[in-house]
């Protein structure tokens, strides 16, 4: 972040008297308080010249709507705004409100388990992880460490409505944060808590030490390597061979078409070319905030795929409670948990080996809040995921953490070695076990509101005013819509997740066993598609289930979201 302006003057010795008015009274007013309230020339400035340009629309774009808490916080394009890391430790420092602020850059993960371990009343992480780099965004946690979800999100965003104008010039000194002496640095405190508490996951740190393999890390131009590298260590395991062009914090990622890891081969081309030239069998990428993990093996170099990792890690942690509670350890009190888009594989294992599987709304807020509540019932989380390559293993964070995961991984890695054993064939075995879960998920851009919206209304009256009655030839059996609460499968027709009107969400189950999922990202502007074929234990031929799971999602999207006529654009490849 970079220098702030020097506070001078009152609220209003900065207003410049406009070239002219968009002729919209509320518009005009809003306009007016944002120019008396900003002390940002840069940001100011950006105002004035859309002024100066009549930009109603892009005024009316700027001021006329409030963001609303998405699937993880905030976000939005970076422009006339103030909600940075500084500032919002001199809000809070004003009103004499002790404020902990990290030093440096930390993954998103460390603010969640600050919340928790100092017993903070909320925390506060400014980071749009993945998205564009003209994008910054703002994550909320309570005082549970989990990210904050409804009813409190609607609650901050009542309270911000009702207290529209800055309280005092103090609001905006962002010196505060470096002179007030209710202001500390946790760093250096976190990160030795965090490590030595990582030390509950690791299970064979005396194969870590000896362990031939050797794995690539990626931090994606963010805040991910100093921290997998002391995980590593944490673990035994000598440190991965880091990507060099994409180790060190960079805003604009420069080296990435997109920040995003799930993108697969075309984000992790300079990775993979790293290991290959120093025979390297793993790649290991964080996304920019460090709270996500995409994964590549040698071996044709196989990316996996959210849900893939996930049957892997589900696995892993099921099985090493088992090495260290024996028979007649209890596992029924034991909980994984899953996002209701994400890979059906921990239901089917939880009915295999006696464990507890739930499914919650897309959103590690919501994993978030279900753990702490389990946890205070008595239960212990396993892990958790959601299919967008977030995972949680343990319950040290309440959210998803990519720091973690990575290093389990390896760890998982290196054992599955001294078996002979890649973490391909051992997700085929785990396949074989528990039956294929074969699945695709991919999305549409969309940008345009009024476009979404049609097009989830006519989804909704598809079929003589209600939802589509078939699929590629196959019947519909459910349909659950949680953005007006309904479900089919349900006595009373109730959905049993909780109601998100602010956002689209439609699944569908048919007759055929296949389950699909339309909705709207919550913080890019998506449409993304989720199916899933769930196959029998034991059956071998996974290439028609593939090729039937492919003719589904293809007549849903094509005949449901229509994207050429509504001008969708379609995944880079």
């Amino acid at each position: 972040m970079g220098d702030e302006p020097a506070m001078n003057g009152d609220l209003n010795a900065n207003v410049k008297t406009r070239c002219s008015a968009t002729g919209d009274p509320v518009l005009d007013q809003r306009t007016d308080q944002w120019l008396s309230w900003d002390k940002n020339p840069q940001t100011r400035g950006q105002v004035e010249v859309l002024l100066e340009q009549g930009s109603s629309e892009e005024l009316r774009r700027r001021f006329s709507s409030r963001m609303a808490f998405g699937t993880a916080g905030l976000r939005a394009p970076m422009g006339a705004g103030f909600s940075l890391a500084r500032l919002t430790a001199a809000v809070l420092l004003s009103k004499d409100v002790p404020v902990l602020l990290f030093s440096t850059y930390v993954p998103t993960p460390f603010v969640a388990y600050s919340v928790k371990k100092f017993g903070a009343a909320a925390g506060v992480m400014i980071t749009a992880s993945h998205n564009p780099k003209e994008d910054n965004g703002y994550k909320v946690y309570w005082c549970t460490g989990a990210q904050i979800s409804s009813p409190h999100d609607k609650e901050v965003l009542r309270c911000i409505e009702e207290s529209e104008e800055p309280w005092s010039d103090a609001c905006w000194d962002a010196g505060l944060a470096d002179r007030s002496p209710l202001k500390t640095d946790p760093l250096v405190e976190v990160t030795s808590s965090y490590m030595e508490e990582l030390k509950d996951l690791c299970f064979h740190r005396e194969l870590n030490l000896c362990s031939p393999l050797r794995f690539v890390h990626s931090a994606f131009h963010g805040v991910g390597h100093r921290y997998v590298q002391q995980a590593f260590s944490v673990f035994g395991f000598p440190p991965p061979i880091s990507v060099p062009e994409q180790r060190d914090p960079d805003p604009n990622f420069s080296s990435l078409r997109c920040p995003n890891p799930e993108e697969g081969h075309s984000v992790l081309e300079l990775s993979l070319r790293l290991a290959e030239s120093v025979s390297a069998r793993i790649v290991l990428a964080t996304d920019p905030d460090a709270d996500r993990l995409a994964v590549a093996e040698l071996s044709d170099w196989k990316v996996f795929t959210g849900n893939e990792l996930a049957a892997l890690l589900g696995w892993w942690m099921l099985f090493n409670w088992r090495e260290r509670n024996p028979p007649p350890a209890d596992p029924s009190s034991l909980y994984m948990l899953a996002t209701c888009v994400s890979s059906r594989i921990l239901r089917t294992m939880a009915k295999q080996e006696g464990f507890r599987s739930e499914e919650t709304l897309p959103g590690f807020k919501w994993i978030g809040k279900r753990m702490v509540e389990l946890s205070d019932a008595g239960h212990q989380v396993l892990f958790a995921f959601e299919e967008s390559i977030g995972f949680l293993c343990g319950a040290m964070v309440p959210d998803k953490d990519g720091v973690s995961a990575a290093v389990v991984v390896a760890e998982m890695s290196s054992y599955l070695q001294t078996k002979q054993l890649s973490l391909t064939q051992q997700l085929h075995s785990i396949y074989q076990r528990y039956g294929f879960h074969v699945s695709r998920t991919s999305y549409l851009l969309c940008d345009h509101a009024p476009t979404v919206l049609r097009i989830f209304s006519r989804i909704r009256s598809y079929e003589d005013g209600s939802y589509p009655r078939s699929c590629a030839g196959h019947r519909v059996v459910c349909v659950r819509d949680v953005t007006v609460g309904y479900d089919s499968s349900q006595p009373d027709h109730r959905c049993t997740l909780p109601v998100t009107k602010s956002s689209q969400m439609i699944s569908f189950t048919l007759a055929n066993g296949i389950r699909a999922t339309l909705r709207t990202s919550g913080t890019e502007p998506k449409i993304k598609y989720y199916s899933e074929f769930c196959a029998e234990p034991g059956e071998r031929e996974v290439s028609g289930l593939e090729a039937e799971l492919e003719e589904v999602t293809r007549v849903l999207v094509a005949e449901l979201l229509e994207p050429e006529k509504n001008l969708l654009i379609g995944r880079l490849a």
